[in-house]
């Protein structure tokens, strides 16, 4: 071990922790670029990345969809677990997607009105349409354990769940690891991969990238939520310009406007009509490095960035997935968005 002399003893420390030291001859830092980051995630449980304050709602399983959906509104929530009175136990999460699936499978025309999102019960709506129970994670799980189930099952929130009493203790997502990950940004060391830029390592969506017209509906932006699973829709004009962001949250408001029995209205109708909080376009560029989009990603506190060329056309998407794919799972040989 003489080549820590040189070296502090913290960062010696680190470097043991997070697998710097290589017992191959590929080089002294070549195994922390592949593994810093997924060690990090190994090294550290659930319960390490919930906030020191957070809010959390819960729903029966007995309230009108109608009503939760509100609450999501008033309370800027994206999800809440689901309590079963009659199980006495947790048995799933509402999210937006439940809200964006009920308007898609029920919506005729702005003539006819959605009984179902009126009268609905959620229990009868998870009943209707067979929703599969969360899968949870507990305070003790590893954060690699949570990215992994998180990609895997494409799904964008992860119950933790305090084994002893069984409540949700919070809710995990991209967002919050990452930005877990970057409060240690300076105390772990930097990856040199982290300084190439994201085209090159090829991070990201390039190819058969989801859009939505201007002059395209609402219901057919719900459409291609539905079938292509993404979060967020980037907005773009005739030429391929983007011009706006239409985000799963954005859908949500529809229930505070009460203008869920429309969705005929064209794109650039909706956007114009925005009212509330909007993520906005946060774009970047092919040849800025991972370690700026990291940062740029994680001040921004957003799901995606836009990746454009210097016309400002989509050219590809780099998610919170994306990322931790490349940083924390690919390392492990495990392709959890592809598997």
């Amino acid at each position: 071990m003489h080549v820590c002399f040189d070296l502090s003893l913290e960062r010696c420390v680190y470097m043991q922790v997070y697998g710097v030291f290589s017992r191959s001859n590929r080089g002294f830092f070549a195994e922390a670029d592949a593994t810093v980051y997924m060690n990090f995630m190994k090294s550290h449980c659930c319960y390490d990345a919930i906030p020191t304050s957070c809010k959390l709602v819960i729903f029966d399983t007995t309230l009108q969809v109608k009503k939760a959906f509100f609450a999501f509104v008033s309370n800027s929530l994206r999800a809440a677990p689901l309590w079963d009175n009659k199980l006495q136990r947790f048995v799933g999460m509402l999210t937006i997607t439940d809200f964006i699936n009920i308007l898609h499978c029920y919506y005729k025309s702005p003539m006819v009105q959605m009984y179902e999102l009126e009268s609905h019960k959620i229990e009868t709506w998870r009943e209707a349409r067979r929703v599969l129970n969360i899968i949870l994670n507990t305070v003790k799980s590893s954060l690699f354990d949570a990215i992994y189930s998180l990609l895997k099952h494409k799904i964008h929130r992860l119950p933790v769940i305090d084994p002893e009493s069984g409540n949700v203790l919070n809710i995990l997502t991209h967002k919050r690891i990452l930005k877990f990950l970057h409060i240690f940004d300076k105390k772990i060391p930097k990856p040199a991969f982290t300084g190439k830029p994201i085209q090159e390592l090829g991070i990201g969506t390039f190819r058969n990238i989801a859009t939505v017209q201007q002059t395209a509906t609402l219901y057919e932006a719900l459409s291609i939520f539905v079938e292509r699973r993404v979060s967020a829709l980037p907005v773009v004009d005739k030429e391929g310009k983007v011009v706006s962001l239409y985000s799963r949250f954005d859908v949500i408001n529809l229930a505070a406007q009460k203008t869920y029995n429309n969705l005929d209205m064209t794109m650039e109708e909706v956007i114009r009509r925005r009212t509330c909080f909007v993520e906005g376009v946060i774009k970047c560029y092919p040849d800025e490095t991972l370690e700026t989009i990291i940062d740029r990603i994680v001040k921004a506190e957003v799901h995606r960035l836009v990746l454009v060329d210097r016309d400002d056309v989509v050219r590809g998407i780099i998610s919170l997935s994306d990322l931790l794919q490349a940083m924390v799972l690919d390392p492990a040989g495990i392709d959890a968005l592809f598997s």
